[in-house]
This record gives structure tokens, C-alpha cells and sequence, in this order.
């Protein structure tokens, strides 16, 4: 039993070490602060708002949940006075803006 498991070992170091080569796996490097991580999201979301009333259609197509067909419905049914129009208005469903809620707003022109 002892030779198997030997044996087995000794495969399973030869395939790990085949797989790269035979030199050891490089070091991650450190991951950052949590405070960094989270202020980018932040500044990306903020910079990256859609305003449903003058994106172009490839612009809305960026969101979830909108394709090509949606994208060109919310275009015909501008202005928007408020981003919930897009539900009020039967744009779009309920379920697909509150995938994209905090990524766009209705500016007036």
C-alpha cells in the first residue's frame, strides 16, 4: 500500500511540475489596500453613467440587459424626465432596470 501511495505522490509532483515547467509558480504580487479597491469602482461608475437621453444606441447596448432592439426602443422614446421613465413608459422590465439603474441618467436637454 505504502509503494502505491509513494508512487502515486511521485506522479502527481511530476505532473505539477511538468505543467510549468519545473520552476516554481511565480509570486502574486500584493493585492491592495481594501480602500483603494473600492474608490475605483466608484470613480469608474461615476465616470461611466449613460445618459438615456443622448447615448447612441452602441453606448445603451454596454448595458445589461439591453441589446440592439431595446437600445433603439429607448432612443425612439425620449425625452426621459427620470430614468424610471424607461419602466413607466413599458421600455423596458422592472427586473432589467434594476440591473442598470446606477449606470444611467435622464438629463434634460
Amino acid at each position: 500500500m505504502r509503494r502505491h501511495v509513494a508512487a502515486v505522490l511521485a506522479l502527481l509532483f511530476a505532473a505539477a511540475m511538468s505543467g510549468c515547467g519545473g520552476d516554481p509558480e511565480p509570486a502574486k504580487p500584493p493585492s491592495r489596500p481594501a480602500q483603494a479597491q473600492t474608490a475605483q469602482p466608484q470613480n469608474q461608475s461615476q465616470s461611466a453613467l449613460i445618459d438615456i437621453n443622448r447615448a447612441s444606441a452602441e453606448e445603451l447596448m454596454t448595458l445589461k440587459g439591453i441589446g440592439e432592439a431595446r437600445a433603439r426602443a429607448i432612443i425612439r422614446g425620449r425625452p426621459y424626465a427620470r430614468k424610471d421613465d424607461l419602466v413607466h413608459k413599458s421600455i423596458i422590465s422592472e427586473s432589467v432596470y434594476g440591473h442598470i439603474k446606477d449606470r444611467i441618467i435622464a438629463r434634460q436637454k
